[in-house]
C-alpha cells in the first residue's frame, strides 16, 4: 500500500470502484489511479482476488474506493464541488459526467453513473451570488435556480440586471 494521506475520502461502491476511479482520472486534471488492492480472502460481496480497494486522486483530493457491496448508497449529502474557470470548462466537465450515464439535477448539480453527486460550479457563479450588492446577488441566485448546467453569460446578465 502506498503511504496514505492523513485524511482520505473513502467512497463506498458496489463492485465498481475501479471503473469509477478510472473515469475520474480520465476526466479531471490532477487525477489518477495509484493502486488497486485485491481481497486476500472472500468477503460478503466478493471473493478472494477481487478488487477490494482502489487508491485514487480526484482534482488533487486523495480518495479510496471501497467495493463494500450493495448495503450503502451515495446521496446528495456528499458531493464533489468543482470550481470551473469559464463556460468551456463548465461544459467539458458537465458533459463528461452527463454523457456517461448521469442524472442531471438543478443549480449545477448532477449525479454520475455510480451515484456520486457533483456540483459543477463556475467561479463566476460563486462571485455573483456572494456579490456585496444584495440585489445583484439575488438576481444571479434567482437565475441559477432556473438552471441545470450553469450558464455563465446568463448569470452575469442577471447580476447586471
Amino acid at each position: 500500500m502506498t503511504q496514505p494521506a492523513k485524511n482520505t475520502v473513502c467512497l463506498w461502491f458496489d463492485g465498481t470502484a475501479e471503473e469509477a476511479a478510472r473515469f475520474y482520472a480520465k476526466t479531471f486534471p490532477d487525477s489518477s489511479v495509484s493502486a488497486l488492492h485485491r481481497a486476500p480472502g472472500d468477503f460478503p460481496s466478493g471473493q478472494e482476488g477481487d478488487v477490494l480497494m482502489v487508491e485514487f486522486t480526484v482534482l488533487g483530493i486523495p480518495c479510496l474506493g471501497l467495493n463494500g457491496g450493495p448495503a450503502f448508497k451515495h446521496s446528495e449529502a456528499f458531493s464533489f464541488q468543482v470550481a470551473t474557470a469559464d463556460q468551456a470548462e463548465t461544459d467539458r466537465y458537465w458533459n463528461a459526467i452527463v454523457n456517461n450515464g448521469c442524472q442531471e439535477s438543478d443549480c449545477g448539480w448532477c449525479k454520475d453513473r455510480w451515484g456520486l453527486s457533483w456540483q459543477i460550479t463556475p467561479v463566476a457563479l460563486t462571485r455573483a451570488v456572494t456579490d456585496p450588492d444584495r440585489a445583484a446577488a439575488k438576481r444571479a441566485f434567482d437565475a441559477m435556480m432556473q438552471m441545470r448546467k450553469i450558464d455563465i453569460a446568463a448569470i452575469e446578465a442577471a447580476r447586471r440586471g
